[in-house]
């Protein structure tokens, strides 16, 4: 059972003030006004720090107020009024203190949850970008195959066949996707996460990719840093993506990874789709993160993208990342 102390403070301060102020005027001795002088001075720490406001204003200016007189009763009967104020005034400074460093303390606080919300809210963007970079291909892929079915299905039933298996086996990938935000969402609550997928897992992509060639350079792969392989898998991803919306009907897509001077080079090139080709998928509308967020992943990780019009009039993505330790900026 959790208990919230954060109420008990104000009413605390506030009945050890009133204490205070009658143990002032009742006679207690001054050794023991002082030792309640600096309780009440803890106790306005603790209120300026986790109080809520309202109740621990009251609270703290009766605090405040208590602390400064306990000492006016012993200059009451030599003292003037301008030395009762100088007593007063002096020990309202202590008290003063007490509350700006719980205040401080309250607002490194407020600081650092506001930082922990927007990283949240960041890491919640970023799972969003994920989910379409590692999904979006995966239900391209069953529209597609699910399209191609149907329209073989009457003249030959083997292809509609493959078909179906190639749909089970992206519904199959597209569930493994969403199986890794999740875990991604439970590493954000503290609970165990999935690896990230990277370049090693290019050959089962582009595998699932039907037209699709590969060519790797293991030693290029074994050039990346951590964060540059995430960010070239998921290049492949969203390009691959993109083939699948917009040109579905291309002949051939080659997947590419090879040393490029000191870095490495991802490209992802299609040929050009038929004219008129597309159907459902092209007619769909446009969505995801796009060109812009692609780029601006690639050079979060120190890389440079570039996309446009291959000669053949196809379609070119190309990512060159620069090798673990080194710099292409």
């Amino acid at each position: 059972m959790t208990v919230n102390l954060r109420g008990i403070w104000a009413p605390l301060l506030a009945s050890a003030a009133l204490a205070g102020i009658a143990g002032t005027f009742l006679g207690v001795p001054a050794a023991w006004l002082m030792l309640w002088a600096g309780f009440l001075l803890l106790l306005l720490a603790l209120v300026a720090r986790w109080s809520p406001v309202r109740p621990g204003a009251a609270a703290g200016a009766l605090g405040v107020v208590a602390v400064s007189v306990w000492p006016v009763p012993l200059v009451w009967e030599t003292g003037s009024w301008l030395e009762l104020s100088g007593v007063a005034g002096f020990w309202a400074v202590p008290a003063i203190g007490a509350v700006l460093a719980g205040g401080h303390l309250r607002r490194q606080a407020s600081r650092m949850e506001r930082a922990v919300r927007d990283a949240r809210r960041d890491q919640q963007l970023e799972l969003a970008r994920d989910l379409h970079d590692f999904v979006a291909h995966d239900v391209s892929a069953i529209v597609v195959q699910a399209q191609a079915a149907r329209f073989v299905a009457g003249q030959d039933p083997g292809q509609a066949v493959r078909a179906l298996e190639r749909i089970e086996t992206a519904g199959l990938s597209a569930l493994a996707s969403m199986d890794r935000t999740v875990h991604a969402l439970q590493e954000a609550a503290g609970g165990p996460t999935a690896p990230v997928p990277g370049l090693a897992q290019l050959p089962q992509l582009v595998d699932r990719f039907e037209g699709g060639a590969l060519e790797a350079d293991p030693v290029a792969v074994r050039g990346l840093s951590r964060e540059a392989d995430t960010t070239a898998y998921r290049v492949a991803v969203e390009a691959l993506t993109n083939v699948r919306r917009h040109a579905p009907g291309a002949a051939v897509v080659r997947v590419a990874v090879r040393r490029a001077g000191a870095g490495t080079e991802l490209s992802v090139t299609n040929s050009a789709a038929p004219r008129g080709g597309g159907g459902l998928l092209a007619r769909r509308r446009r969505g995801g993160t796009g060109l812009t967020g692609l780029r601006a992943r690639v050079e979060a990780a120190g890389g440079t993208l570039r996309a446009g019009a291959a000669e053949d009039g196809g379609w070119r993505v190309c990512a060159v990342f620069p090798a673990e330790g080194n710099s292409l900026r």
